[in-house]
């Protein structure tokens, strides 16, 4: 599968296997490209499940549901903008996470 391919693949896995695809990919691919974004996608979802579950806990605090809409909208919206990009070969990289791997 060519490298488009796996970034798709990576990108579309918060929806279906937001842990495992990144992780597999990260291991069979050989492309330096393909291994940080997988990293940074695994990351990215790490972090959106981290704040998910502190927002959940801050629901009765009447903070924590504006909180849970942010942070499900944003783990919604940026695996599409890295699709997007993926399926236009530019360089994407996670705006939470992007600077803690390269």
């Amino acid at each position: 599968m060519e490298t488009k391919g796996l970034k798709v693949l990576v990108h579309a896995s918060a929806f279906f296997a937001p842990f495992l695809v990144p992780f597999i990919v990260f291991l069979i691919s050989e492309d330096k490209d393909v291994k940080r974004l997988s990293i940074q996608a695994l990351l990215f979802q790490v972090v959106m499940g981290a704040l998910l579950f502190i927002s959940s806990l801050l629901v009765f605090v009447l903070i924590g549901i504006p909180l849970l809409i942010v942070v499900g909208l944003v783990g919604i919206i940026i695996p599409v903008l890295g699709i997007i990009t993926a399926l236009n070969d530019q360089h994407f990289s996670y705006p939470i996470v992007g600077s803690w791997y390269y």
